[in-house]
């Protein structure tokens, strides 16, 4: 509660400083503008409810939300744009559209303190927060020294034969689609099919998402998972089934680094409220906003470090975004991989979609 009563401050100050006095945008005959902000989120509810619910509080702009959607929904309404910004958890994703004219840029101010890895070269798009795959592991079931290490090791079956084995999600999970998208990258395409195939055929549970993996993991139905590394966080804060672990993978001199994935938002191509999305846009980047974005995820915070973030059992455990050795592949090229990667992980096995 005092985290969040500091935050509300904290933005309130930001948006005094910045706009004077409260905003309220009002309707332009010419423009259309609607007063209104309609924003898709690829993103969980909850974690984007109090970021929207505090910008309406703050600027007095209404915030149309669509939940549960989806680059390919923007695609099939680009010659009836309903949308005005597209918060996603995959920045491929972001990236795809781009390519595709969907999203466009505009000059933002505070946006030069986004890091130019996270940010299209005409900031159409950003990224806010980050995560990196690894794995969940039970402490009960097995030791961190007992642990794979590298992604490379789930070629090898013997994996299959911990307790229970391991969880992956299905192959049209974002998280998943993201991973392979790093691993053609760094791999190539026929190594990544081949590893596709090695964990479809190896392991012993194959989940809608990562948060019923943490849980199944949690309660020693595997010994291990593959997840984002804020589901661990999140499984800390379990009441019951929280003796987790986390393993950080090919953190070695000669290994490829950890992959690792963003969490942004772009801005749409002729979407109805350009003056609310330009307001919004502004807003977002704001210290304590891209800190509000993180909010109930704790995924890590990529523009800095903020302990505030964090529950103490988390932030006794937190790994600094800038601390990790990071795969070399800029996150921007996510998106030269989004729709093919797709293709690629069906042709090998692994469906898209739960049956």
């Amino acid at each position: 509660m005092l985290r969040k009563i500091i935050l509300i401050a904290l933005g309130s100050l930001s948006l005094l400083l910045l706009f004077g006095c409260k905003t309220s945008v009002v309707m332009d005959n010419e423009s259309g503008e609607t007063g209104q902000l309609v924003i898709y989120s690829n993103r969980n509810e909850r974690f984007v409810k109090d970021l929207i619910d505090q910008f309406t509080e703050e600027t007095g702009i209404q915030v149309v939300a669509l939940h549960g959607a989806n680059a390919m929904q923007l695609i099939e309404e680009r010659n009836n744009v309903q949308a005005d910004i597209f918060i996603s958890n995959d920045l491929g994703a972001l990236g795809y559209l781009h390519q595709q004219g969907i999203l466009q840029g505009i000059p933002v101010k505070g946006i030069e303190n986004i890091l130019p890895d996270f940010k299209a070269d005409d900031n159409a798009y950003f990224a806010l927060s980050a995560r990196v795959r690894g794995f969940i592991y039970n402490k009960d079931l097995i030791k961190e020294d007992e642990m794979p290490t590298s992604i490379e090791d789930l070629f090898d079956a013997k994996w299959a034969e911990v307790p229970g084995g391991y969880a992956i999600t299905r192959g049209g999970n974002s998280g998943m689609i993201g991973h392979v998208s790093a691993l053609r990258y760094a791999w190539g395409d026929e190594k990544t099919s081949e590893w596709i195939k090695a964990i479809r055929t190896h392991a012993s549970g194959i989940y809608q998402g990562h948060g019923e993996i943490r849980r199944a993991v949690g309660a020693g139905e595997h010994t291990f998972g593959l997840v984002n590394n804020y589901y661990y966080h999140q499984q800390l804060l379990e009441s019951e089934n929280n003796n987790v672990g986390f393993i950080y993978l090919d953190q070695g001199q000669d290994e490829i680094g950890i992959i690792a994935n963003a969490a942004g938002l772009g801005l749409v191509k002729n979407g109805k409220n350009p003056v609310s999305s330009e307001l919004f846009l502004q807003w977002i980047v704001e210290p304590v906003n891209q800190a509000l974005f993180v909010g109930e995820s704790l995924e890590l915070l990529i523009h800095g470090h903020d302990d505030m973030l964090y529950p103490k059992e988390v932030a006794e455990v937190i790994v600094p975004f800038s601390s990790l050795k990071i795969q070399d592949m800029p996150m921007k090229a996510l998106g030269d991989y989004f729709e093919d990667t797709k293709t690629l992980i069906e042709s090998s096995g692994l469906d898209l979609d739960l049956k």
